[in-house]
């Protein structure tokens, strides 16, 4: 997911469709339900941001872990050979990008 935006906020208050956006303002609006007020808008946009940024260590911790080849890799030889590399390797992964409280 990217950062949220506009149409993420319409779309999380129940308006799937009937609008729509350019340049991230509404321009038409043929909805049968009301038109959100822009407070309304701007309220679910920083929900949905604090939502995002508090998921920020789950995107640094993708990048980080190694590619499911090479984890699998990894199990098979620990595996074979008694040891833990790939534990290690995502506890450390784990350990720099720490689940914030």
């Amino acid at each position: 997911m990217n950062n949220p935006n506009i149409v993420d906020a319409l779309i999380a208050l129940g308006f799937k469709s009937g609008w729509k956006i350019k340049e991230g303002k509404i321009v038409k609006w043929w909805s049968e339900k009301s038109q959100p007020t822009e407070e309304q808008i701007q309220a679910k946009l920083s929900e949905l941001q604090a939502e995002y940024d508090a998921k920020q260590y789950q995107r640094d911790r993708a990048s980080q872990y190694p590619s499911i080849q090479d984890q699998l890799d990894m199990q098979y030889h620990d595996q074979v050979n008694g040891t833990t590399t790939w534990k290690d390797s995502i506890a450390k992964v784990k350990a720099d990008n720490p689940k914030p409280e």
